[in-house]
This record gives C-alpha cells, structure tokens and sequence, in this order.
C-alpha cells in the first residue's frame, strides 16, 4: 500500500508542478497579451492622427489646386486678350500708314 501511496503522492506532485508551469504559461501570455494591446492603442491612436492630418492635407491640396486652376485660367485669358490687343495694334498701324501714304500722294 505504501507504494501506491508512493505513486500517487509522486503523480500528485507532478500535476501540481503542471499546473503550476501552465499557470506560469499563462502569466507570461497573458503580460504579452496587455502589452500588444497597448501597442495595438498607440498604433490606432496613430493611425488617427495620420488620418486627420491627411484628411487635412488633402483639403489644403484641393483649395491650392482650385486657386492653381483659377491662376491658370486668367493668365490664359489675358495672355488672349493681349494678343487681340497686339493684332488690333497691328491693323491699326498698318491702316495708318496706309492713310498717311494716301495724305502724302
């Protein structure tokens, strides 16, 4: 009998130090678990940030280029009109030359 005792005092142990190595298992699991998840928090409150700033960058984008557009087509347009200007000048020019040959003659 005393070796039955033996055994299981023996298979009593061994489960307690078990439990004990799975318990320990755990804890360590578990103090990995909490700190990806802080980091999990900082790389979300990043990616917030992130995505305000780009939401912010793109409006900035949109209103320069708008301007950008805007500059473009005034400059387009006067460079048009200077050069109805020019041809006017032109005609005008050669109607006078015209006019003061037939003064002349």
């Amino acid at each position: 009998m005393s070796q039955q005792g033996a055994a299981l005092q023996s298979y009593n142990n061994e489960l307690v130090k078990c439990v004990e190595d799975l318990c320990a298992k755990r804890d360590e699991l578990q103090k990995q678990i909490l700190s990806e998840e802080e980091e999990k928090g900082k790389l979300q409150n990043d990616l917030r940030l992130l995505s305000e700033k780009l939401a912010k960058l793109n409006e900035s984008l949109a209103k320069k280029i708008a301007a950008r557009n805007e500059f473009d087509r005034t400059i387009q347009e006067t460079e048009t009109a200077y050069m109805k200007i020019l041809e006017s000048s032109q005609v005008l020019l050669n109607v006078l030359k015209k006019e003061s040959a037939n003064l002349k003659s």
